[in-house]
């Protein structure tokens, strides 16, 4: 069977990875892959977003699944498209992609299928903003309403940090048309995290879970980045609370697709805020998140060809999905400045001196006469260990092996587990 996966960074990297290891793929094409991708897939050089040239593409190579890795094409449609040309695609069509392509249509969804999230209020005129930054108290949270790479969520501790935010976005549009609206919400106190599910038009079914680490610096302090780590179990997400989450939001969530009559047939990432005494979703994701795919994949010991096409065909269920009891932690190698402004092009030096039990996910990286850096997020280091402190250890004594200029990291991924 042949494989189209779509996009270029460390989560396609680890999703082709692990569908290299199936015995039903035959051939693995990324459009536009990277570096890593190169060595285990066919790169073709098209763009993600270019979706009648995507169609052309596995129309001609008669592909047998495609696989969409960044939000920005399922937000314009490909599914739909695909679909409408009787090929295989595992993704939500573009009215499920809304989930996350307006936080506002997101909120409007959570607050008709009664789904416990953060109070809030929705603006396009900065004056109307302003005036409503009232009706919170700080710390507070300025959303721009569409797509903006996870950079678009900004946490103002005062009404200066507030008027600031909403000025940049609507009136300077730092984050262009994406920010022609926008959501300032309550600030929600307590523990991230991440929750995947497969959702194939009638079941919703978690993965095992996960924690993304969001924040540039080490202690949670910076700029919200794509994120800059991960750490796979999280085991805030006991049963009890699993039961709690799977009652009073992800059932309400399915009750939600369908009557709102969306197809849905791939990815939900559920982003969590675990409070004190509750549960409340910070956002939808509609597809893998980056770097959790980089830390679930590995501990996945079931075929991911298959899971993807039992998703498409309807037939997907929980014993479908096997794990290995190993923990999985990653730290995301950055260019010094992300993620406002970094150099590319700089040489990246060690990977070849690596142990053989880590694992290298690729981003932001190209070949020129050497592998070079070419993108904020540049590499995933990630490793499975007996547990946190034996997979930190062996995550950053290899860090420390790898070196291109201004790279920058965090050094506390995976610190406060309690192994």
């Amino acid at each position: 069977m042949k494989v189209l996966v779509i996009g270029g960074g460390g989560r396609e990297h680890a999703i082709v990875w692990k569908l290299s290891q199936s015995p039903n793929v035959s051939k693995i094409f990324c459009a536009p892959g990277n570096e890593g991708i190169a060595q285990l897939a066919q790169c073709v050089n098209i763009n993600p977003n270019d979706i009648d040239t995507l169609l052309s593409f596995a129309i001609q190579e008669k592909i047998d699944l495609t696989v969409v890795g960044p939000e920005v094409p399922l937000v314009l449609g490909i599914t739909d498209k695909f679909t409408e040309n009787g090929m295989k695609i595992f993704g939500p069509n573009k009215k499920g992609a809304m989930l996350e392509g307006s936080k506002k249509y997101a909120k409007k969804f959570m607050e008709k299928y009664q789904i416990p999230t953060a109070r809030y209020s929705t603006y396009n005129q900065a004056e109307d903003a302003i005036n409503g930054l009232s009706q919170f108290a700080f710390p507070l949270v300025i959303k721009a309403d569409g797509l903006a790479a996870g950079k678009g969520v900004i946490i103002c501790e005062n009404i200066d940090d507030a008027k600031k935010a909403i000025e940049d976005i609507l009136k300077n549009k730092k984050f262009g048309d994406s920010g022609n609206e926008i959501i300032i919400e309550e600030y929600l106190k307590g523990t991230e995290a991440s929750l995947m599910c497969l959702v194939d038009n009638k079941k919703i079914i978690p993965l095992e879970s996960a924690k993304d680490y969001k924040k540039a610096l080490d202690n949670d302090k910076g700029l919200n980045t794509g994120g800059m780590g991960s750490i796979s179990p999280n085991k805030i997400l006991n049963e009890e609370l699993m039961n709690k989450i799977k009652t009073e939001i992800l059932d309400r969530i399915l009750i939600g697709l369908h009557e709102e009559k969306i197809y849905y047939k791939g990815i939900l990432y559920v982003g969590l805020m675990i409070t004190s005494d509750d549960v409340k979703v910070l956002e939808f994701n509609v597809r893998f998140g980056d770097p959790e795919t980089e830390v679930l994949l590995p501990r996945l010991e079931s075929d991911l060809f298959s899971i993807f096409l039992k998703t498409i065909d309807g037939t997907i269920s929980e014993e479908d999905l096997k794990w290995t009891d190993k923990v999985c932690i990653c730290t995301v190698l950055t260019s010094g400045g992300y993620p406002e402004f970094y150099e590319k092009g700089n040489a990246i030096y060690g990977l070849d001196s690596l142990d053989k039990d880590i694992l290298v996910f690729h981003a932001g990286t190209k070949k020129t006469d050497k592998i070079v850096t070419n993108g904020g997020r540049v590499l995933t280091v990630g490793t499975l260990a007996g547990n946190f402190n034996e997979g930190r250890n062996k995550v950053y004594k290899n860090i420390d092996k790898i070196h291109f200029e201004n790279m920058a990291y965090r050094k506390d991924i995976g610190k406060e587990q309690r192994n």
